[in-house]
């Protein structure tokens, strides 16, 4: 049997759909997938054992040069590869127009898809054939996913050990070992304040405050600040400045070379972002928080990690400008972050 995924963005999106892989290899022995994935997150999926192959596509390039040579040979080969490929069927985890017509294009004769009340843009609907509707209990963004792939198979996915993981070469996790060694004995923990909304951002006061008290809970531990942009940048280095003591700036990381970093740190924290998800997706705890967006729907799962959600009453508004954004963020406390911070690793 060869399927096709269709999942194409953004980082935390991606994540969240990797148990897809592990659930449909249980079901479905010998099974071999393919992804569609944007070229820029192809790092997060490439040598992963369970996937056949990768098809990337450049989506914005396309949207900027629509008519542009280039677009149309490159979309031309996706479409010829994808149809070469025969597949029994795919699964439209996007659920927008793009992903949608990307799945028409695949040619697979069953193109799974949500009905018209959960898909993000209704147009989507009408380029799969085959509708999958969600349980009540299908609240967290995972469960949608495996809701989905599940379908054909009538396999409750609710009684499946699902593991995840990102993979990563010998070179990765060498450089990632080689500046661990670098920070002495105590735990290392991981600071992400960087996202791509500015609702979903704590305030920058409040990261070097907890920087501070887990400086003072965990005596000898180091702080590392990762970032994605220049502008990330400025403001992970402030912090670090403002933390002072072994508080230290990342350079630069591919997403392997953060995903093998991920893997050796004791703790990741951040807001609602792809980081946070990759930390949960290697087996790091995290302690999170959430303010435009619901924990419950998008936050990682399990013993090892932890989710504030803001306590005012207009979260989960999936707003990315909102007049009461300075007091949302003064909402969530860094006292909070850390009795979180504390309840996954052992005081010093």
């Amino acid at each position: 049997m060869r399927v096709l995924i269709v999942k194409t963005s953004a980082l935390g999106d991606i994540v969240h759909a990797l148990p897809a892989l592990a659930y449909l290899h249980q079901v479905a022995p010998g099974i071999k997938i393919d992804w569609v994935v944007e070229e820029r997150f192809r790092e997060l999926l490439e040598g992963n054992p369970l996937i056949n192959q990768l098809h990337l596509i450049r989506s914005k390039a396309w949207k900027r040069r629509p008519l542009a040579a280039v677009t149309r040979r490159e979309i031309a080969a996706l479409r010829q590869a994808m149809v070469e490929a025969r597949y029994d069927m795919a699964f439209d985890l996007q659920s927008n127009i793009k992903s949608g017509a990307i799945t028409r294009l695949s040619g697979s004769p069953l193109r799974y898809g949500y009905g018209r009340a959960e898909v993000r843009e209704v147009p989507n609907i009408v380029f799969t054939n085959a509708k999958v509707s969600l349980r009540p209990g299908d609240y967290h963004v995972t469960d949608r996913v495996l809701r989905m792939v599940s379908e054909p198979f009538g396999t409750d996915f609710c009684a499946t050990a699902i593991p995840t993981d990102i993979h990563t070469t010998a070179a990765d996790d060498t450089a990632a070992a080689a500046l661990i060694t670098t920070l002495g004995v105590g735990p290392v923990l991981l600071f992400h304040p960087g996202t791509t909304w500015s609702t979903k951002l704590w305030h920058e006061t409040g990261w070097v405050e907890l920087g501070k008290l887990a400086m003072d809970s965990f005596p000898h531990a180091s702080i590392l600040l990762s970032w994605g942009n220049d502008q990330e940048r400025e403001v992970a280095e402030r912090i670090a400045t403002g933390i002072g003591g072994k508080a230290r700036l990342l350079p630069r990381l591919s997403l392997k070379g953060l995903a093998a970093l991920l893997k050796k740190v004791e703790l990741v924290a951040g807001g609602d972002t792809g980081p946070v998800q990759l930390a949960a997706a290697v087996g790091t705890p995290t302690v999170s928080f959430y303010r435009a967006t619901d924990a419950k729907r998008t936050g990682p799962r399990g013993e090892s990690h932890v989710v504030v959600q803001a306590p005012m009453a207009c979260y989960d508004c999936m707003r990315k400008v909102c007049d009461n954004d300075l007091l949302c963020r003064r909402s969530i406390t860094a006292s909070q972050l850390l009795e979180g911070m504390k309840s996954l690793l052992p005081v010093r």
